[in-house]
């Protein structure tokens, strides 16, 4: 690449981002195009002044000036050198209703901000609400910090649009949901153990719980809800998986009679022993999803059994089911963003606390001076695709540092 081809595929790349952005380039994006025409990483630093130079020369032109300047360079532009924009969603132009979901373990993380902001981008494209819904219904893994610092961060990185929601504040409705698939002939109370349900799965056939009259499992699940009833471990509540999937004999092993909730005495850091019986997440996505009427959902594509799950607890409601886009794994090069980890380090006295600078969550990336909207642009540029991607640490905070400028 010549200094002078370079220099005109800036200034193409500019104005091809400027027009897409009502006028406005951004420098970062530029610099990831011109990664993908096999610019040098090592180079940035030397054309970032000129990148620099360019938007501002293009900044000065009108937004009719701008095409006629693009069209005079579109040459020097490739179909993958620069993705502009969000990818449309399907049935959202009156608005969409959309969540990110963070167990309840720590506070976000960088990785967080990538899922969960581009789904704060698309409802800020069309319109809409966007919830932040905190799954804690496993009462011995949840972190009781991870409340506060969720909410907080839920909010700066949406900018204040985000409605934090906390599923273990919503146990009556997950029962009342419960009930009515035990009342419908969609769920049971399964007495079998977990290895003999697996055997039997395995070979595709039905366990005898399976035959158990309405009447018998509306007594048996109130016998879960006692505390002097069934004890932990003796039983779960399951889905039965209609005939109309095949039901036991469905050829997809995990679709056969999953399990909706249990049995757990932990004491929870919120509720304390108020409840032992505990939905798992398909019961309380599914009945979340419905409730909050969403419209949209973004999820990692190794949740394709989940949604599948999901979908027929919807249809025994008859209610809507959202159109669901997959996100493929994004594998961090030379970052870690396990919070178990990080809470771990904060004990031995390896990190001052969340907010140390050695660590990627927001709270410590906020203090360093970065952006809300640094992290929302850097979502867009990675996009909705189920194609799995490696990112090194340097080349992330490269990337992050020059939405951050912007």
């Amino acid at each position: 690449m010549t200094i002078k081809n370079l220099n005109e595929k800036i200034k193409a790349y500019a104005l091809k981002n400027a027009i897409a952005h009502g006028g406005k380039a951004n420098s970062g994006t530029i610099v990831s195009a011109l990664f993908n025409e096999k610019l040098e990483k090592s180079k940035v630093k030397e054309i970032m002044p000129k990148i620099q130079e360019i938007i501002e020369e293009i900044s000065d032109l009108n937004l009719n000036e701008q095409k006629k300047e693009f069209e005079k360079l579109k040459k020097f532009t490739s179909e993958r050198g620069i993705r502009e924009g969000l990818l449309k969603l399907p049935n959202a132009e009156k608005g969409v209703v959309m969540r990110f979901a963070p167990s309840a373990s720590g506070p976000m993380h960088a990785a967080h901000a990538i899922v969960a902001g581009l789904s704060i981008n698309y409802v800020n494209k069309y319109g809409g609400k966007f919830y932040q819904r905190i799954e804690d219904t496993n009462p011995e893994k949840t972190d009781p910090e991870s409340y506060k610092l969720l909410t907080e961060d839920g909010e700066w990185l949406s900018q204040g649009i985000s409605k934090t929601i906390i599923q273990s504040d919503r146990m009556d409705l997950y029962y009342g949901y419960a009930l009515a698939l035990i009342e419908k002939d969609a769920a049971y109370v399964c007495e079998c153990s977990g290895d003999k349900f697996r055997e039997l799965a395995k070979n595709k056939k039905e366990c005898p719980c399976r035959k158990k009259t309405i009447e018998q499992n509306i007594k048996d699940w109130e016998k879960m809800l006692t505390k002097s009833g069934f004890k932990e471990g003796e039983v779960v509540l399951r889905f039965k998986t209609p005939e109309k999937e095949n039901g036991m004999q469905n050829k997809n092993p995990a679709m056969r009679d999953f399990p909706l909730a249990r049995i757990n005495t932990h004491e929870h850091p919120r509720q304390g022993t108020k409840y032992e019986v505990w939905p798992l997440m398909n019961l309380s996505v599914a009945v979340d999803d419905m409730d909050l009427e969403m419209t949209h959902i973004i999820r990692g594509k190794d949740h394709r059994d989940n949604a599948l799950r999901q979908k027929m607890i919807f249809e025994v409601f008859n209610k809507p089911i959202p159109w669901t886009g997959y996100l493929g794994r994004i594998h961090f090069k030379g970052l870690e963003f396990s919070t178990s980890k990080f809470r771990e380090g904060i004990k031995k006295g390896i990190y001052s606390g969340w907010d140390d600078s050695k660590l990627p969550t927001l709270i410590s990336l906020k203090k360093r001076g970065y952006k809300a909207s640094a992290f929302l642009k850097l979502a867009e540029h990675i996009g909705l695709s189920e194609v799995d991607k490696t990112i090194d640490a340097k080349d992330f905070f490269e990337l992050l540092d020059n939405f951050n400028r912007d």
